[in-house]
């Protein structure tokens, strides 16, 4: 594959979450299961899905967890913004986002930690339509331009306008979630989005550009934990884990499979996720974190402080010190399922 983030109030804000990010309860394939169920029989695990994450996509397809004997509830995250609402509230016990949203959400209080790396994508761009007359990223300057806050976009879209010199307070963001932006390109509300695929492969194919791209501006994709999981269910975790990295082996021997799993999920045709799996998906990156994911969280870190989603840089190196658990990638079984 090519190469080229107390009771009562508790249980209403998991109800609310829930809501929010599009809860799937029961909706559990076994396309493919295998397992040995021991172990797990009766247990239970929240867990999301979403259509950035494409191995969250197989493991579900697949049916391996439920093969184990878990009843499991998957909830699909609309953004990481949301993943993180739901990790936060204990809707659910892991969650795929965004690196830097792992970092934004850790600094400022969530007891979460990165378990594992699900892919180095390339998902991230601005987007604009031909008729807009946008070009560069000073042709932002007085426009309104889509983003969801607290997502790999809105942190590519401030990156962005550090490096080429644009303030944030030159454009006006307009929050919204990333189908919607899209949407909002389309009916002329505003003048460009910060888009994320596999959404912005859609509208590329629609005639959208992408007229800024950088990768290095895309952070890793982050699959998370809470502490209390962590804590008091690391053998399940570790399940969790395996499957993420079987999940990993197999998506690089069935390529066009996973397209075509990634394009049911999220209504696409097929040649679009294909380019989104070939083209913009490193999934054959290894899945430990460390050195290369807090680098460039170091670098986002300070920005978030600047605009004010961070109140402090003590805060932010707080979480860049606790942020990243790697010891269940580290003992990750690629074999365990898929074989």
């Amino acid at each position: 594959m090519a190469r080229t983030k107390l009771l009562t109030l508790a249980a209403a804000a998991a109800a609310s979450a829930l809501l929010l990010t599009g809860c799937v309860a029961g909706e559990n394939s076994s396309s493919s299961s295998e397992g040995t169920g021991d172990g797990f029989e009766g247990q239970s695990l929240n867990i999301d899905f979403a259509t950035y994450n494409p191995l969250s996509l197989i493991i579900k397809d697949q049916g391996w967890l439920e093969a184990e004997g878990l009843d499991v509830t998957w909830i699909q995250s609309a953004g990481s913004n949301k993943a993180n609402e739901a990790l936060r509230a204990g809707a659910i016990d892991v969650g795929s986002t965004a690196g830097s949203a792992a970092l934004l959400a850790r600094a400022n209080g969530s007891t979460i930690k990165l378990v594992d790396i699900y892919s180095q994508p390339e998902w991230s761009a601005l987007v604009t339509l031909p008729e807009n007359g946008i070009s560069t990223v000073d042709d932002l300057v007085g426009k309104k331009v889509a983003a969801t806050k607290g997502t790999d976009p809105y942190f590519f879209l401030l990156q962005s306008l550090e490096a080429e010199g644009v303030s944030i307070d030159d454009i006006t963001v307009e929050n919204v979630q990333h189908a919607d932006g899209w949407a909002a390109l389309q009916n002329g509300s505003v003048d460009a989005w910060a888009g994320l695929d596999p959404i912005m492969a859609g509208a590329e194919v629609d005639g959208a550009e992408l007229f800024y791209r950088n990768v290095d501006f895309n952070s890793y994709g982050a699959l998370n934990a809470t502490e209390d999981f962590i804590e008091n269910r690391p053998e399940l975790l570790q399940l969790v884990i395996d499957a993420y990295e079987s999940a990993r082996v197999w998506a690089e021997e069935n390529p066009e499979e996973t397209a075509e799993i990634l394009a049911e999920v999220a209504s696409l045709d097929v040649s679009i996720a294909q380019k989104v799996i070939d083209e913009r998906s490193n999934l054959d990156v290894s899945g430990i974190p460390g050195d290369a994911q807090l680098d460039l969280f170091a670098k986002i870190g300070p920005v978030f402080v600047e605009l004010g989603d961070v109140a402090s840089q003590d805060q932010v190196d707080e979480a860049l010190a606790t942020l990243i658990d790697a010891s269940f990638a580290e003992a990750a079984d690629s074999s365990r399922f898929g074989g």
